[in-house]
């Protein structure tokens, strides 16, 4: 296991050094997006409309925050279930999103698409939204802000702890448990 400090946009270089396991400190630009956003991109996708983002080297964290209290960046800030973007997600990675964020397994066709495109799907920890949000220095909502905590928006992150679940080499770290920690 090896601890890498990234900085966003991600490139393919910074992606297939990493290995299921490594604990990556992320830097930069994300952006927000569950299961309504998700289903607007790829209708606009299908529409041939321009994205509300560039997705070359993006990376996307499956979270609907809480409102910001006074004097925060955002509030609460935790991973949600990520099956539910599965559907979409090989499209996405296929036009240049290098990578995700949030809990659970993903389906053998995003793996497959992490594989294809080099990308990786990182593990942020359920339950710790509120000390996750604390790593995140600005939050402008920038598309679908009808939907409310599911609108896109564009996040400022400093050192976000993740996990390396999928590589783009195929491992998985759900399937290989660790009992060395």
């Amino acid at each position: 296991m090896a601890t890498y400090n990234l900085t966003t946009p991600l490139t393919d270089e910074d992606i297939v050094q990493l290995k299921a396991g490594d604990v990556v400190n992320l830097t930069g630009t994300i952006y927000t997006a569950r299961d309504a956003a998700h289903k607007k991109l790829i209708e606009a996708l299908d529409k041939g409309e321009e994205l509300p983002f560039e997705l070359e080297g993006s990376v996307i964290y499956y979270v609907g925050p809480a409102p910001a209290p006074p004097g925060a960046a955002i509030g609460s800030a935790g991973p949600t279930t990520s099956g539910r973007m599965d559907a979409y997600a090989p499209r996405l990675h296929s036009l240049g999103v290098k990578a995700s964020i949030g809990k659970g397994k993903r389906s053998q066709e995003v793996r497959d698409a992490l594989q294809q495109y080099k990308g990786v799907y990182f593990g942020a920890t359920g339950g710790a939204g509120a000390l996750l949000s604390q790593r995140i220095t600005d939050s402008e909502v920038i598309a679908y802000d009808e939907l409310g905590p599911e609108a896109i928006r564009k996040l400022t992150v400093q050192d976000f702890p993740l996990l390396v679940v999928n590589d783009a080499h195929g491992a998985e770290q759900y399937a290989k448990p660790n009992y060395e920690l």
